[in-house]
């Protein structure tokens, strides 16, 4: 179930140029913009946020709890895009209509916030225009990387390199949390649930990690699995 404040939005496109700053602003970054501007809305778990199709009218910040941005394939696969974790902004789009689903993993707290007015507010301040630019940026490399991974690297490789990404998130430094299922991750990396988990297994038998609970593994060798991710 969500529970929200009232919200208005307005639709409105990314400008294609950096704005102008006027003299009396201030330079903030983008998770405080949104902050400025968002309502924070609640979700419970698997509550979506926003579906494929939509108009792009807002972008999220992710308070507390996880999501994860998907596409249902035509024969009913789902593919996952992306996870986004504490701290993350997600939905900073350049088009006019979602290309994915996004659903709380668990429940969770988003800020969300007009796409129209966090662009107004770029327009006096060019430290934020500039992130609002490296984040898209960001975003369209993590897209690539992930096609990478699908397209050209064996299962062992692939769930190597989540494992890497997830702990470089998470800013930790063996110990990785967690928040999505075995599922998510398959669906995720390309590969089916049996699979991840045979793959954990044998990492876990060579040494490379430590499975305490399904939620939290200990990369025990981070040389090893880098040595798969390159």
């Amino acid at each position: 179930m969500l529970h929200q404040e009232t919200y208005h939005s307005v639709r409105h496109p990314v400008p294609m140029g950096f704005p102008r700053r006027s003299a009396a602003s201030q330079e903030r970054p983008l998770s405080e913009a949104l902050t400025e501007v968002g309502v924070r809305h609640r979700y419970s778990r698997n509550s979506e946020i926003f579906g494929e199709g939509e108009p792009v009218e807002n972008v999220y910040l992710v308070v507390s709890g996880a999501v994860r941005t998907y596409k249902l394939l035509s024969d009913g696969r789902r593919q996952i895009g992306d996870f986004h974790i504490q701290g993350d902004v997600f939905g900073l789009e350049v088009g006019d209509e979602r290309q994915f689903t996004a659903e709380a993993i668990a429940d969770s707290v988003v800020m969300v916030a007009s796409r129209s007015a966090l662009v107004s507010m770029a327009n006096d301040d060019t430290s934020l225009a500039a992130e609002l630019w490296s984040h898209t940026a960001n975003d369209l490399k993590r897209a690539q990387d992930h096609l990478l991974l699908l397209g050209r690297k064996r299962a062992q490789e692939r769930v190597a390199t989540f494992l890497l990404d997830m702990a470089g998130r998470n800013r930790a430094d063996i110990i990785v949390e967690l928040p999505m299922s075995r599922q998510d991750i398959a669906d995720y990396l390309g590969l089916t649930i049996e699979t991840v988990s045979r793959t954990l297994t044998r990492l876990e038998d060579d040494e490379a990690i430590e499975i305490p609970s399904s939620r939290r593994i200990v990369l025990s060798d981070k040389r090893a699995l880098r040595r798969l991710n390159a």
